[in-house]
Formats: C-alpha cells, sequence, structure tokens
C-alpha cells in the first residue's frame, strides 16, 4: 500500500470518497481508513477535519439538505406565478440532481437517518415548504387545505422518483422527468377531496 502524504485540499477529497463508500458500502459498514485510503490520505488528516465517521457522515448530510433550503428559497422568487414558481423549485432541483447524482443518491438514502437530528426551523427544506403552501392558501391562490400534508405529499413526489432512479427504475437525466414532477405537484396543490366527490 503506498504512504500516504499529507495532501492538499484533503477535505473535499475526503468527503467524495465518504460519499461514494457511504454510497456502495453503508455508513456503518464503512471505516475511516477506507475513506481514507479512497481521499488519498492519511487517516489522520481525515481527523483533522472530522471527529469522526459519524460526524462527516452528518455534516455530509447537512451540506446538502442546507444547500437545498437556500436553492427552495431561490427558485421560489424565480417564478411570477404559482405554475412558474413550481417549475423552478422542481428544475432547481433537478438541476442539482444531474449536476451531482452521487451527492443527491446519498441525501435520498440516508435521510431517514439523519432528518431526525434536523431540529426544526425556518429555513429547513419541510418548514419552507410548508410556509410557501400556507402562504399560497392565505392569498388565494390554491385552495384551504393542510399545509402539512400538501408539503408532504409535494416533496414526496421529488423524493419518490428521486428514489426510484436510485434503484435503476428511471433512466437518464433526473431533469427529463421535471415537467411531469410538476405537473403533479400542481395538481396536489390545485385539487382537493371535495372535486373528486
Amino acid at each position: 500500500m503506498p504512504t500516504q502524504t499529507r495532501t492538499r485540499n484533503a477535505k473535499p477529497k475526503i468527503e467524495r470518497a465518504a460519499i461514494e463508500l457511504f454510497i456502495s458500502e453503508g455508513i456503518d459498514a464503512a471505516t475511516t481508513r477506507q475513506i481514507a485510503e479512497r481521499a488519498g490520505v492519511s487517516e489522520g488528516a481525515l481527523y483533522r477535519h472530522y471527529k469522526g465517521k459519524e460526524e462527516l457522515a452528518e455534516a455530509l448530510f447537512m451540506q446538502l439538505h442546507d444547500r437545498l433550503s437556500r436553492l427552495l428559497i431561490e427558485a421560489a422568487l424565480a417564478g411570477n406565478d404559482l405554475k412558474s414558481r413550481v417549475g423552478a423549485i422542481v428544475g432547481a432541483y433537478c438541476e442539482l440532481a444531474d449536476e451531482d447524482w452521487a451527492y443527491c443518491c446519498y441525501h435520498l438514502l440516508f435521510l431517514n437517518r439523519f432528518i431526525k437530528n434536523d431540529v426544526r426551523r425556518e429555513d429547513d427544506p419541510v418548514s419552507l415548504t410548508e410556509a410557501m403552501i400556507a402562504d399560497l392558501m392565505e392569498n388565494g391562490h390554491i385552495p384551504k387545505g393542510d399545509p402539512e400534508i400538501l408539503s408532504a405529499m409535494c416533496l414526496g413526489v421529488i423524493t419518490q422518483a428521486g428514489q426510484n432512479k436510485l434503484y435503476n427504475r428511471l433512466k437518464g437525466p433526473f431533469s427529463q422527468y421535471k415537467d411531469d414532477m410538476a405537473a403533479a405537484i400542481m395538481a396536489i396543490l390545485k385539487y382537493r377531496l371535495s372535486d373528486f366527490d
């Protein structure tokens, strides 16, 4: 095995190696030694940036989770009407997914593991979505309803499609599905059970 030398810009290399290993091996099975070897750095370099594997795994998750919050805010301000805003939000997520699919896979795979550690705050993706939906209702853009269940349903359109792509049930770039996902979200926002009675 080659001797590891102190490497410049070790942190991004460590993070990329960790994402790849966590996806292929699982967080619990991957070791800090494997991560360091894949990154081409010493194990000590990893510990200079993170206390251990669990801190690294959670930090990676939260980096993308927080990036999704910023993306959601920017995209929501991009459109003038409901349809263009929904399209901008879905399009921005798809663009991010196509830019770095491995990172999005990591977020999707370990959402249930880390989301419980994300204390509910005003700027997390779920709370932002709930607030946007509540605002749309208050201003008469969509029918009244429960913002929490509607938020879960809207986010579910994207995350379930993402999981299907992750398990090779959807092929090609994620962005090729953006119009279908946006249409599904519009249906969730615009229709209520009474429309089907």
